[in-house]
């Protein structure tokens, strides 16, 4: 691992209307990143606007988390589309939100594609594709959040940085990846344990899986996320924060862990 130092970023931006999902205002005191949702599979643009807002005020990185058009299953379910569909709906996602930071004075500084979006990406050549053409048309400088698989591969043939993730709340399976929600363990509801396992992952690169092993996570923690949604997420940020601190790992932005690491590895050799 080599580097002593982590972002952390949680999902924001993810109400509707009179609807409010999470407590974003808490939540933006214990992160340095944020996944901010574009409208389609949660957040209009009066929260986009406010979120955007609250984001630059506290010198939060700003992060597009955009996915498919469906808000009644929160963009957690697969949606049939066409590679030119994922395209366009992502192409559009990221100008939306970067109007918003435009007006407040800010800078996108990366994207990590929502749920099913998100994950199938990592397996499905079409999705990759199309996910990482709708990023490098807009803007090169954006940072793709995701984890080892194809959306890490075809955002490198684009020239575009990734910044591998751990999803501090999942539990994850032998082979280093997370595993489904609705498997025993998938949601982790033990915000001590939480911290304990983000604070490993950093020092060491090893995760405990689902079945009790202690498995290599196949890349660097750069960023840990929280999810919003999540009924504890407090006391996960919380408790995450607290075991960083313990452990003498120092939270930075997305941006400035990337290039700490860059320059660890070229003064290498």
């Amino acid at each position: 691992m080599g580097i002593n130092s982590v972002a952390v970023v949680a999902d924001l931006g993810e109400s509707f209307g009179n609807y409010t999902i999470g407590d974003d205002g808490a939540l933006l005191t214990l992160v340095t990143s944020s996944n901010i949702a574009c409208g389609f599979h949660a957040g209009d643009p009066r929260i986009m606007d406010r979120t955007v807002a609250d984001c630059v005020e506290r010198g939060i990185e700003l992060g597009a988390h955009p996915g498919y058009p469906d808000l009644v299953g929160f963009g957690r379910r697969l949606i049939e589309a066409t590679e030119e569909e994922i395209r366009t709906d992502v192409l559009y996602q990221l100008g939306a939100l970067d109007a918003f930071a435009r007006v407040h004075g800010g800078t996108i500084s990366h994207v990590a594609p929502h749920g099913r979006m998100g994950s199938i990406a990592q397996t499905d050549a079409k999705h990759a594709r199309a996910i990482t053409d709708a990023i490098a048309a807009y803007n090169t400088d954006y940072i793709v959040i995701c984890q080892r698989g194809l959306l890490a591969e075809e955002s490198r043939k684009r020239g575009l940085e990734v910044g591998y993730v751990f999803l501090a709340d999942r539990g994850y399976g032998d082979d280093g990846m997370p595993v489904p929600r609705s498997h025993e363990g998938g949601l982790i509801y033990d915000p001590e344990l939480i911290g304990e396992r983000s604070a490993q992952v950093v020092r060491e690169g090893t995760v405990r899986s689902v079945s009790g092993n202690v498995v290599p996570l196949g890349h660097d923690a750069d960023v840990l996320l929280l999810h919003g949604d999540h009924p504890t997420v407090l006391a996960n940020g919380t408790a995450l924060r607290a075991a960083l601190d313990a452990a003498d790992i120092r939270v930075a932005g997305l941006r400035e862990v990337l290039a700490e690491k860059a320059q660890v590895a070229l003064a290498a050799g």
